[in-house]
């Protein structure tokens, strides 16, 4: 992204947002078209990502795709019309989705993306919990992840139930293991 000169005046569409070039300055979403900015992450909220990221890449099978702190498209809106566009700590996609972004470009698209896992930081709380959420879940993702990175870390698994949108079985501490979206197991005490 482009570091702003000044805000755009307009809401923006994917591909507005998409067009905007790098910007290492600041932390973009975008949020029903309005730019929305957040503080960078803190050291421990990037050596959590970074160790979860390191955790997982070994059981991953080979048809998925770790892919840390990047853009996704929610695809909540038509084309053309304001979007909403997240930055996860780290979503799994589909490898053929991965090959997509990088062979032709754009964002990342949720109808491609089997989990999503967001790191709550102080200013993140409400968001992660909440509106990431519901999100998430009406774009159809089947498979969130909520880290708290406060000792003891913790892990809330939240899995698409129909129309009730996420349920989840409860904060979890120490290891947690998983069978779906694929088998896995997240020692949450080596993230920090």
């Amino acid at each position: 992204m482009t570091a702003l000169t000044q805000p755009p005046g307009r809401l923006l569409s994917i591909a507005d947002y998409a067009a905007l070039s790098e910007d290492d300055r600041h932390r973009w979403e975008l949020q029903e078209g309005n730019l929305v900015i957040s503080p960078s992450p803190t050291p421990r909220h990037m050596v959590v990502a970074a160790e979860l990221y390191v955790q997982l890449r070994s059981q991953l099978p080979s048809n998925l795709r770790a892919v840390p702190d990047v853009d996704l498209d929610v695809q909540l809106a038509p084309l053309g019309q304001p979007g909403t566009a997240r930055r996860p700590d780290l979503v799994v996609v589909d490898r053929e989705e991965f090959d997509r972004v990088t062979e032709t470009g754009g964002l990342l698209q949720a109808a491609s993306t089997i989990l999503v896992v967001e790191i709550v930081s102080p200013g993140s709380r409400r968001t992660d919990n909440l509106v990431k959420r519901g999100e998430y879940a009406d774009a159809g993702i089947p498979f969130y992840w909520i880290i708290d990175p406060e000792v003891p870390v913790s892990l809330i698994a939240c899995h698409l139930a129909g129309t009730f949108g996420y349920q989840d079985g409860g904060s979890i501490t120490g290891v947690f293991e998983s069978v779906e979206p694929f088998p896995a197991r997240v020692d949450l005490d080596a993230l920090c």
